[in-house]
Formats: structure tokens, sequence, C-alpha cells
């Protein structure tokens, strides 16, 4: 009989994931590599490379793993409400690993998790509310592009320092220039940060989508 490893109990999926999830969080999207996660969990390298080739692969590892947290939405719900709950959920998880989004980059955010909890459960209740397919991934997308940039470009963890940047930007601009960026600030920089810009927009999207206003 094949000789039983013990390297690969301690490198079960979850246990790579959460481990890799932890050092990103400390340490910032350059604290992950295979070699610090391989000592991390107490295995050796090739051992965590037979479990996930590549960055690539350990990435969507930890996304899909991210992603099993989504909400299961019961029968009956609303369209709308179904829709808000699904994306500010997805947006809440986003901007709570920052260094992950980061990390992923312009990669898309696809796995059986995310499949299962967001993608197939909001088309099929866009096409049974009444939308064409082409109506509901339509939808589907502004909404997700909404989340995706609204989770990526502050790290909300550190919002002072999301308005410290933005401050210091405008204030090396010309006010005879740049009459409103400058003359404004008061508005603008809390705004860099402010989680119901995203809600608000959200909001506006599923309304003007919503097949039950018609």
């Amino acid at each position: 009989m094949p000789r039983h490893s013990a390297s690969l109990d301690l490198a079960t999926p979850e246990r790579i994931a959460e481990t890799a999830l932890a050092l990103v969080d400390e340490g910032g999207p350059e604290g992950l590599t295979f070699r610090t996660l391989a000592a991390r969990l107490g295995i050796s390298l090739a051992s965590l490379q037979r479990r996930c080739t590549d960055l690539a692969g350990l990435l969507d590892l930890c996304t899909d793993h991210l992603a099993a947290r989504l909400p299961e939405i019961g029968p009956g719900t609303g369209w709308a409400v179904a829709t808000e709950t699904r994306f500010t959920s997805l947006y809440r998880l986003l901007t709570d690993r920052p260094g992950l989004v980061a990390l992923r980059g312009s990669r898309p955010w696809l796995g059986p998790n995310l499949l299962a909890r967001l993608v197939e459960p909001q088309l099929a209740d866009s096409i049974a509310a009444g939308m064409t397919p082409e109506e509901a991934i339509t939808a589907y997308r502004r909404m997700y592009l909404l989340t995706l940039g609204s989770a990526s470009f502050v790290d909300h963890r550190d919002p002072e320092a999301a308005r410290t940047a933005t401050r210091t930007a405008l204030a090396a601009l010309d006010p005879a220039d740049f009459p409103v960026l400058t003359g404004n600030l008061a508005a603008i920089l809390p705004a860099m940060s402010d989680h119901e810009v995203y809600y608000g927009a959200l909001r506006q999207l599923i309304h003007a989508a919503d097949p039950g206003r018609a």
C-alpha cells in the first residue's frame, strides 16, 4: 500500500486558503510567497505545489474559499432584495481582504462557490423575474463591475490613508487650473472611503433594472 503523507493532511485546501489569507492580512500582498506559506503550514514546498501548482491556482483556492461565505438566498425572496443581499455580501467580503484583491488584479473572480452562490442564482432569479438572458447578464455585469471596482481602488480597512493620499494629491494642484477640485476638499475627501457611495450606486442600478417596476 502507498505510504500515507502527513504533509498532505496538513495541506488541506481549507487550511492552505486560511493560512494564505492570514499571511496577506499580516504582510500585505508581498507577504504571500509559496516558501513562506509552506513554512507556516509546516510542510515542504513540493507538497504545497502538489495542491496548487502556481500563484494563480493558490489565489483561485483563496477566493473560492471566501466565496463559500456568500449567503444562500431563500426561495420567495423578492428580486431586488435578493440582488442587493448578494452584491453587498460580495462587497463586504472583498473590502475585508484588500491584499487579496490587489494580488488578483484583473484575473476573473470565478470558482465553484462563486458561481453557485452568486452568478447562477442571480441570473436565474433575473430570468424568472422577466428579464431576457441578455438583460440578465447585462444587469449582472453592471453590478459586478461596480462591486469589484468599488472594493479595488480603496483599502477600506485604512480609510484615513485613502483620504490622506487624495488630500496630498489635490494640494499639489494649482487652484487656478483646478478650482473645483481644490475648492471642495470637504466634500471630496469623505467620499473617497464612504461605503454609502457604493450602496447608493448599487441601489440605483437595482432600481433601474428591476423587472417588477414594469
